[in-house]
């Protein structure tokens, strides 16, 4: 089976769930969105939904879908950079329990923390501070780490470093590895689009993107079109449409239509996505078609929606094991 090496930023999550929009409204944020603050603004966003109900997880987008890719069998590492900190220890502990290869730099700062504000219907609006996960540097990277890997996943959200990303990617490509990279979230694509679009025309294999992403991406509101404006520019496009499921198209291909999960009762849409490109990768790690690799994504996702955070218990992942098997025999197929 081919190995999966991530690099995205590591952070600790808070889950809050929200009573209403109108907080977000208060606070200037758009629902949906991701926006980095200094830790002295999230301590205020903090302090003005506190007493809220909330959870505590490991976080970090990348993270994550690698977490998700080794629960499913798959062979993983992540690349981060954490604070000298408790937080920090535990980050890279967390990791090594899963049996994820951690390569976890420290930082001079803390260790970073990103609070997810839920909303009733399960959307998440995401305030982040990065800490010690920005001072992650191109200069880290070395063809050492990248050694016995076949993939880098890209974390979107590591854009704030432009240099970061294209000296990974680069590197990746040099060494004989495919990449993919998740597009993260809308307004991280409409405010980084020139420096994306070239990025994925030189290095990308594979992008992920939900519909509002890729139509940032591409500015065609036609997800159908934007997957295959996207497939042109790599090997692989990925454009997820909500209930509807997922277009997955191949460059020179056919589009495929994969469906959802539809016993699935959305709590949480935390970690969806990350969920998605963890199955799928999975599946591409294995050999298996697209319509395989669709359906596993769909089966990760749909479970992480039901939960609070991205913590699945034994007995869940138990479950989405069966599945995966029917899914590798053909027995079931979204």
């Amino acid at each position: 089976m081919k190995k999966v090496i991530g690099i995205g930023n590591a952070l600790t999550d808070m889950l809050i769930n929200l009573d209403s929009d109108s907080r977000l409204s208060e606070m200037g944020l758009a629902r949906g969105s991701m926006s980095l603050v200094d830790s002295d603004l999230q301590r205020e966003i903090s302090g003005t939904v506190a007493g809220l109900p909330n959870t505590m997880s490991l976080g970090g987008s990348a993270a994550n879908t690698i977490r998700a890719l080794a629960c499913l069998g798959g062979s993983a590492g992540f690349i981060g950079k954490t604070g000298k900190d408790e937080a920090g220890d535990f980050y890279k502990q967390a990791l090594e329990t899963l049996g994820i290869e951690p390569v976890i730099m420290r930082g001079q700062a803390a260790s970073g923390r990103c609070l997810s504000l839920v909303s009733t219907d399960g959307e998440r609006t995401m305030v982040t501070y990065l800490g010690a996960a920005l001072e992650l540097t191109a200069e880290e990277l070395s063809t050492t780490i990248l050694e016995g890997y076949n993939w880098l996943y890209i974390e979107g959200y590591l854009v704030q470093n432009h240099a970061l990303i294209e000296a990974a990617a680069a590197l990746a490509k040099q060494n004989g590895l495919k990449v993919a990279i998740d597009l993260a979230s809308f307004n991280v694509v409409e405010e980084n689009l020139e420096f994306l679009r070239r990025i994925i025309g030189t290095y990308v294999d594979l992008v992920f993107a939900n519909e509002d992403e890729a139509q940032a991406f591409t500015g065609n509101e036609d997800p159908y079109e934007a997957a295959t404006q996207i497939a042109e520019m790599c090997e692989l496009a990925v454009v997820k449409i909500g209930r509807r499921g997922a277009l997955i198209q191949e460059s020179g291909h056919e589009v495929v239509q994969v469906g959802i999960e539809e016993s699935a009762q959305r709590v949480d849409t935390t970690g969806a996505g990350d969920f998605y490109a963890a199955g799928f990768m999975y599946g591409l790690c294995k050999g298996l078609s697209m319509r395989q690799c669709g359906t596993i994504g769909a089966i990760t996702a749909g479970h992480v929606i039901e939960i609070v955070g991205t913590t699945l218990s034994e007995e869940t992942w138990k479950r989405i094991l069966l599945k995966v098997q029917e899914v590798e025999h053909n027995t079931y197929l979204l």
